[in-house]
C-alpha cells in the first residue's frame, strides 16, 4: 500500500447528494456498532502491538485507540452545541497535541474502550431524539472557517470510526 492508502483506509469522506432519515439511520447505527467494533479489534493486542504505526510518521495503535474517543465527546458537545444555540462557534482542539499527552501515548486502551462505549450509547440516545431537520442545524468550525452542518458531520463521525478501525485492523492484518 501506498502511504495515501495507509492514510485514508476506507478513502476520504465525502457527503452524499441526498441525505435523508435512511441516510441518517445507517450512520447512527455504524456510531452505535464502532466501540464493539474497535473493542474486538484491539481485545487480543499485545503492547507490542499497540505500539506499531499504522503508516511512517503516524500514531501508534494505541493512540489510535485514545484520540477516537477524544474526537467524539468533542463531536458530542458540538452536536448538543448546535441543537440548544444558534449557529454556535465551536472550540477546535489540537488532536495532534492530545495523542501526545502521556496517557494517550502509554495508557492502558481499556480506559478509552469503556469511555467510548459510554459516550456512544449517551450520543446515540441523543441522536436518536433528533429529526431529520435537526440534522440542517448548523455550528461555525474556526479552524476550518465555516459553517457545518450536523447531516454532514453526522456522516463525518461515522466515516470518522470506520476510517481509524480500518488503522487497526490493516495494521494487525499484515
Amino acid at each position: 500500500m501506498d502511504l495515501e492508502q495507509l492514510k485514508y483506509p476506507i478513502g476520504q469522506f465525502y457527503m452524499p447528494e441526498v441525505f435523508d432519515q435512511k441516510q441518517a439511520d445507517i450512520w447512527v447505527a455504524e456510531i452505535e456498532a464502532l466501540p464493539n467494533q474497535l473493542k474486538t479489534a484491539t481485545e487480543n493486542l499485545s503492547d507490542e502491538e499497540l505500539n506499531q504505526t499504522y503508516r511512517p510518521g503516524g500514531w501508534t495503535l494505541r493512540q489510535v485507540v485514545h484520540h477516537v474517543p477524544d474526537s467524539h465527546i468533542n463531536a458530542y458537545i458540538r452536536f448538543k452545541q448546535a441543537i440548544t444555540e444558534d449557529i454556535p462557534v465551536i472550540r477546535p482542539y489540537y488532536e495532534e497535541r492530545w495523542a501526545e499527552t502521556g496517557e494517550a501515548k502509554f495508557g492502558d486502551i481499556k480506559l478509552s474502550l469503556d469511555l467510548l462505549a459510554a459516550l456512544h450509547q449517551r450520543w446515540v440516545a441523543f441522536l436518536k431524539t433528533l429529526k431529520i431537520e435537526d440534522y440542517q442545524r448548523r455550528y461555525i468550525h474556526p479552524a476550518q472557517g465555516k459553517e457545518l452542518s450536523l447531516a454532514n458531520m453526522l456522516g463525518m463521525y461515522a466515516w470518522h470510526g470506520k476510517h481509524h478501525l480500518a488503522h487497526i485492523t490493516n495494521t494487525v492484518t499484515k
